[in-house]
């Protein structure tokens, strides 16, 4: 029914049946139905995350709910077929002589982690189509590029190491250290002290990382299904909008825009999309500043809505969010008033994490409210997705 990890197993599956455990409706459906539960106990955080997923992958388990959506998914795609195989982050198995990992639902920050956790023990490429000269991650010993390696000897080693990524991935960390040892052992026994020693900091390595004291991924240690979270943060919004006259029936599409520029040069706009509490990448939108080489946020947020309000086959958004104070959410009004049209409007100041209501109200919000949390963690992305956009076209510039 439901596959999930936690660093203290005995307080995680207590949370479930506490008398003052706060359900939301589907977990409480889910705890309903239980009639028996299994534990297996790993000795780290990195263990755990491949099992939870190889788990997921195999019983398809229907309260976790997110493999139940339209979403794709990250997999790790392992070319095999290639003669230097890539190890790759993919959203479909579309490729037949590829090797794939996943789906990793929870969480793509973990699966990143992990990759890099990996590539550091057992340096990879990861790109499709590695270029015929020497990369930057190769000066750091993290790319076996192919002018370096294209040898057999170093192509031996080289799947050589892919087969202990594969085992690893399969949650084989011990098969692994096993075929190292051995290996370091004759190594040694031939006198090749520094290949042994190589390999012996891939053992230390890989012993640090599976071991029971290693960083952790996450120490949420809530016993709700992470859309009963969503949806209690989304109502606990609402609920304190339509308190202070901004009248929201639903919230289910929220769209957020920041702004990003440093003394006007460069400017972008960024428009995240939020459904049902959790982020849409697939609806996200970035806008280069076309009318403005000068700082003025106030009439770059105008150019950003307009032009996105001109897209009529994009859905309106039951609330939507600027990122900045009195001026910014007074540019969203503007261009509603343009067109005639009415949706709910809030802003987010920055210094005092403030939300400004459309009629320019201060909302103060406690630091622990749920629907806090979830406007600064719209919020944030947005100004993620500005400023990497900003970035890239500030790069662009230099190379003029």
């Amino acid at each position: 029914m439901y596959v999930g990890k936690a660093k203290n197993l005995k307080k995680r599956v207590n949370s479930y049946f506490a008398k003052y455990a706060n359900l939301g409706h589907k977990t409480s459906v889910l705890v309903s139905k239980i009639s028996k539960i299994k534990t297996i106990i790993v000795d780290s955080e990195i263990q755990a995350f491949l099992l939870e997923a190889n788990f997921i992958k195999k019983y398809k388990p229907k309260y976790n709910i997110k493999l139940t959506d339209d979403k794709a998914y990250p997999l790790i795609r392992v070319t095999i077929k290639d003669s230097y195989p890539k190890i790759l982050i993919a959203r479909r198995t579309s490729d037949k002589n590829s090797l794939y990992f996943g789906p990793f639902p929870n969480s793509t920050k973990e699966l990143r982690i992990t990759l890099k956790i990996i590539r550091k023990i057992f340096p990879f490429q990861s790109v499709p189509n590695h270029p015929k000269k020497i990369c930057l991650y190769n000066h750091l010993g993290l790319c076996p590029c192919p002018p370096v390696f294209d040898s057999p000897e170093f192509k031996k080693e080289y799947r050589k190491s892919i087969k202990h990524i594969i085992d690893f991935l399969n949650g084989k960390s011990k098969k692994i250290i096993k075929d190292l040892i051995k290996e370091r052992d004759l190594l040694s026994s031939q006198e090749q002290f520094e290949k042994a020693n190589v390999l012996q900091s891939k053992i230390s390595a890989i012993e640090l990382i599976t071991g029971p004291y290693y960083a952790r991924f996450d120490s949420d240690l809530s016993p709700n299904l992470l859309e009963d979270l969503r949806a209690k943060e989304t109502e606990d919004l609402m609920r304190i909008l339509n308190e202070n006259k901004v009248a929201v029936k639903i919230l289910r599409r929220i769209e957020c825009f920041d702004i990003s520029n440093v003394s006007g040069k460069n400017a972008t706009g960024s428009m995240v999309v939020f459904t049902n509490g959790e982020k849409n990448s697939s609806q996200y939108r970035k806008f280069k500043i076309k009318t403005l080489n000068s700082p003025n946020d106030f009439a770059m947020m105008e150019e950003v809505l307009q032009r996105r309000i001109q897209h009529k086959e994009w859905p309106y958004p039951d609330l939507l969010i600027v990122d900045g104070g009195k001026g910014q959410v007074s540019s969203a009004l503007k261009v509603l008033r343009e067109i005639k049209t009415h949706i709910p409007i809030i802003g987010l100041a920055k210094k005092e994490e403030t939300i400004i209501s459309s009629d320019f109200k201060e909302i103060i919000l406690s630091k622990n409210s749920d629907a806090l949390k979830l406007v600064m963690r719209i919020r944030d992305e947005a100004h993620r997705f500005a400023i990497t956009y900003h970035r890239k076209l500030r790069g662009k510039s230099f190379l003029l």
